[in-house]
């Protein structure tokens, strides 16, 4: 003991770095055995207690070449940050990878783990490309992990999109990463779930993934499992071995990487064609309006001027207009202002205010505000 404690003194003194053993991992497995095939078909071995399939569903739309600058208003997180002279800062849409994890809890925490992690590509003209990996017991977590940094690093500098994912998947995924001493990979993240709220949490009961998919997109869920049983299915095959619920969570998992994708391109479609798509997508006209104002002017100011920016100010201005007179007395209310403190245009100013008064029931500050504005701006004429 004395020895050992002298030597390691000695290489701290030196500076030397004492080297860590690495922990001993069990063989992986060479192949499935065929009674194993026939139980899991469409999969293959990975790692030690890992599994992964591989395979392509169609999406509701096709996919563009590149996507459109506005989608960095839509979603700031595709706004660009190393080159702050750009709008977007995506570059190839070959960067997206979208990602979608189903876990031991609902609620985080340093206990809970990833037992099926889910990947997308999208695939031109109209499809997304999906790789699934399956945990099939604790002591495959470390080959589990591996298999999920790999993809991350297949892609140089990935923009992750994800449904929530800031909050929960890419926690979840770090802590266990950390835990098991594997160095987390780097990507950029896009998170969809705000956005999604923006544009309709007015328009639906809620802004869970699958109702959107079910209620504007119109894509077919029935029959699925609910992801929130998911704990219980994996805890139940640790029991009994039994897989077919398990296999029933890999499609919902699969599901919801298809959905992402598809969440993704109606996003892109509502950003370059606000006006033409609002049919479509039974999007919050005024919400959307208001939003892309206020992005216009936090993020992207600096770029006044600027050829990209100037159309997209113009969208919005437009976006504003439509909205007030559909008779939506926030948008209205944002117009009269401009008009009376920006155009000095007082008739603008009185006529959108009044539009704002015609529409506003229930809304009874704003209400007093709007009669207190409405009679400065006839003092004023």
């Amino acid at each position: 003991m004395a020895g050992n404690l002298k030597a390691r003194l000695g290489r701290i003194r030196s500076g030397e770095t004492p080297k860590k053993a690495e922990p001993e991992r069990p063989a992986q497995t060479p192949a499935m055995k065929p009674e194993d095939a026939a139980k899991w078909p469409g999969w293959t071995v990975a790692g030690h207690m890992t599994l992964k399939r591989e395979f392509c569903r169609p999406l509701c739309t096709a996919i563009p070449a590149a996507l459109p600058d506005a989608l960095a208003v839509l979603v700031p997180d595709f706004a660009g940050r190393e080159n702050r002279q750009r709008i977007s800062d995506l570059g190839s849409i070959d960067r997206l990878l979208f990602f979608d994890l189903e876990t031991t809890g609902l609620s985080g925490g340093a206990g809970t783990v990833a037992f099926l992690a889910a990947f997308g590509r999208y695939e031109p003209p109209g499809e997304i490309r999906i790789t699934q990996y399956l945990l099939l017991d604790y002591p495959g977590e470390p080959d589990f992990l591996e298999c999920v940094v790999a993809e991350f690093a297949a892609t140089a500098m990935p923009f992750m999109v994800s449904y929530n994912g800031k909050s929960f998947d890419s926690q979840i995924l770090k802590t266990r990463l950390l835990m098991n001493g594997i160095r987390p990979p780097e990507y950029r993240h896009a998170d969809l779930l705000h956005p999604a709220r923006r544009l309709w949490k007015r328009k639906l009961p809620d802004c869970s993934q699958a109702t959107i998919e079910v209620e504007v997109l119109g894509l077919d869920r029935s029959g699925d499992v609910s992801g929130a049983m998911a704990p219980d299915i994996w805890f139940s095959f640790l029991r009994d071995g039994e897989n077919g619920d398990l296999l029933s969570i890999c499609e919902h998992n699969a599901k919801d990487i298809a959905g992402l994708g598809s969440i993704l391109l109606a996003m892109m479609e509502i950003a370059g064609e606000p006006v033409n798509s609002q049919e479509k997508y039974r999007y919050d006209d005024e919400g959307l309006a208001l939003y892309w104002r206020d992005v216009l002017r936090k993020r992207f100011l600096h770029l006044s001027g600027n050829v990209a920016y100037e159309k997209l100010a113009e969208t919005g201005e437009l976006l504003l207009t439509l909205a007030a007179e559909n008779g939506c007395p926030r948008a209205a209310v944002a117009l009269a202002i401009n008009a009376e403190w920006r155009t000095k245009d007082i008739n603008a100013a009185l006529r959108y205010t009044n539009i704002a008064l015609d529409n506003c029931e229930g809304m009874g500050n704003l209400r007093d505000e709007l009669n207190k504005r409405r009679a400065r701006l006839e003092g004023k004429l």
